[in-house]
């Protein structure tokens, strides 16, 4: 990994990270996420700080270039995410639907 790759993995980890304590600090992020972005920004930092990680996980896995490595991890993330996401989106508008029924009910009787 280049120099200028890892100092901009460092800076965009460091920047979420500052954007997650503003979040927290404005009562907009759970404490649950709070501490997955906490450890993935970790995790990001480490990866600029010692790339020799990647490097090793890269041919461990037969990847050519560890910067790949990095962005399959990222995308693989992202993907997760959205998908916990949508989880919890619909286990949410359930609780709307029956929340709203219960209230419905409620106002015939």
């Amino acid at each position: 990994m280049t120099i200028g790759f890892r100092l901009f993995l460092a800076l965009g980890a460091l920047f979420a990270f500052y954007v997650v304590i503003r979040n927290i600090r404005k009562s907009k992020l759970l404490i649950s996420d709070c501490i997955f972005w906490t450890l993935f920004c970790a995790f990001i930092v480490l990866l600029a700080i010692f790339p020799g990680i990647s490097y090793f996980f890269a041919g461990l896995l037969g990847i050519q270039s560890p910067v790949n490595l990095v962005y399959l991890f990222v995308l693989a993330l992202a993907l997760y995410i959205s998908f916990k996401q949508t989880l919890r989106i619909s286990e949410l508008e359930c609780k709307i639907k029956n929340i709203v029924q219960d209230i419905t009910l409620e106002r015939k009787k």
